[in-house]
């Protein structure tokens, strides 16, 4: 049970909330015997998680938390792991990629299209995806991760406008907090989480904000010197345990992306 970082969510989950029939008071969000009456928990109980006290609580208490603050799936299932049980319908993890994801994949044609772990590990792109962004492939070690290559590389935001890279970053960090719930083993996502910390404070700043969210369906924009500045729809696949993920981007406007394959 990690209650250090269980009590500041909770804490940061709770102000996120509008009070219902009061606005007057000065703090945001739910008062904490608003909670504990939605979860139906002693206020006493409810209190001692928010100061890092108290027994650990039961799957059944988890789930009426989540259903007190509001949480998305990814939040609740984030909740699920910092107190220490298992989220409901926890999946098996597979090593490869993905074979119903490969099929999809290997049937697109004019979009760019890559498959990703929940950590971001480019394991499959297509041609266009290729043309687009290089062999994300290529890397080793954290640098695999496209998250962590975002905070630490300079170079990876090179074919971003300016103007998305705050959005980016935000929906990352995010992203990487839920995608560490779905690791089997957390090593890996423990030693980024930590590396970032301690070498990002763009990284650091955003983590501090205990925003939880996998992509499931994103806007961006991208540049490439042979079609210039293009925006795209992301469309995310997830496979059925969501441990890996289809990235395919449309690209808005009619945009023609054949060039990048002549490039």
């Amino acid at each position: 049970m990690k209650r250090e970082e269980l009590a500041d969510f909770l804490r940061n989950r709770r102000a996120a909330l509008a009070p219902v029939g009061r606005t007057s008071r000065r703090t945001r969000g739910l008062r904490r015997e608003d909670v504990a009456e939605r979860a139906y928990i002693s206020i006493d109980y409810y209190t001692r998680l928010e100061q890092r006290r108290g027994p650990r609580p039961s799957p059944e208490v988890v789930s009426a938390l989540s259903q007190a603050l509001e949480l998305t799936t990814d939040e609740r299932d984030h909740l699920y792991h910092l107190i220490g049980h298992h989220p409901p319908q926890q999946a098996l993890e597979f090593d490869d990629v993905d074979p119903g994801l490969r099929r999809v994949l290997n049937a697109l044609d004019g979009n760019p299209a890559m498959i990703i772990s929940n950590l971001a590990h480019t394991l499959l792109q297509n041609r266009m995806c290729l043309a687009l962004f290089g062999d994300l492939t290529r890397y080793t070690g954290l640098a695999r991760s496209g998250y962590y290559r975002w905070f630490m590389m300079p170079e990876e935001r090179g074919i971003y406008p300016a103007d998305v890279h705050a959005a980016q970053s935000a929906t990352f960090a995010a992203s990487v907090r839920a995608a560490a719930d779905l690791e089997l083993d957390p090593a890996e996502a423990e030693h980024m989480i930590a590396t970032l910390r301690a070498r990002s404070p763009e990284f650091r700043e955003l983590w501090e904000n205990h925003e939880v969210r996998l992509c499931r369906q994103e806007t961006t924009s991208l540049v490439h010197p042979a079609v210039g500045r293009v925006d795209f729809d992301c469309e995310v696949v997830f496979s059925h345990d969501r441990r890996q993920r289809m990235l395919v981007f449309t690209p808005r406007g009619g945009t023609d992306l054949r060039p990048l394959l002549t490039a």
